[in-house]
């Protein structure tokens, strides 16, 4: 965005706003063109700005991303690593249960072909983010050893997918996650 003219960096910004209330209430496949008639751009405007949808809603979950992965920072140094680890599960899990669309985008991350993968991807960003939980947990046996980070996200996106449409589904998600730790933590309640 630096070196931007401020046009470019208004339209950038509007396109951002807009699009988070459309993706808020319509899910991951907003119409990218209503989206650009909202913000009063051509589709050209969106298409500079972001090239794919996946680009543009990793640029709608980057702020919440981020804020997942300063929360896995602040967990590291917990005494105990499992509860750590459980800990930001459950976060990662009640911010794409409450956030629409967020699951999906984290699912098109994981299945993205890796030339549309980047740093600011939720999924390469929360990889990165929690792996020195998982890996912690799992150096103290407090997580089967073969259990990745990716694979707990993969879990997490799927609980969050799966409960979308639920009536309460924070509730639901919640449930699936305790019977998803079961069984993978071994000897644990």
């Amino acid at each position: 965005m630096a070196g931007q003219r401020a046009d470019a960096r208004r339209n950038y910004e509007l396109l951002l706003a807009v699009a988070s209330r459309a993706i808020a209430e319509q899910g991951a496949d907003a119409s990218l063109e209503q989206i650009a008639r909202t913000a009063g751009v051509g589709s050209g405007t969106v298409r500079r700005h972001f090239p794919t949808r996946h680009a543009l809603l990793a640029a709608v979950f980057q702020d919440r991303t981020e804020l997942l992965a300063g929360r896995a920072r602040e967990l590291a140094g917990r005494p105990d690593s499992r509860a750590a680890l459980l800990e930001w599960l459950d976060a990662v899990l009640s911010f794409a249960t409450t956030s629409r669309g967020l699951a999906e985008a984290l699912h098109r991350d994981h299945v993205a072909d890796p030339a549309d993968v980047h740093e600011h991807c939720a999924t390469a960003r929360l990889t990165e983010a929690g792996r020195p939980l998982v890996d912690r947990a799992a150096a103290e046996g407090a997580l089967a050893p073969d259990v990745t980070v990716t694979d707990l996200l993969s879990l997490v996106t799927g609980i969050a997918l799966t409960t979308e449409h639920h009536p309460d589904a924070a509730a639901e998600a919640s449930r699936l996650l305790g019977l998803t730790i079961a069984g993978i933590s071994p000897g644990r309640p």
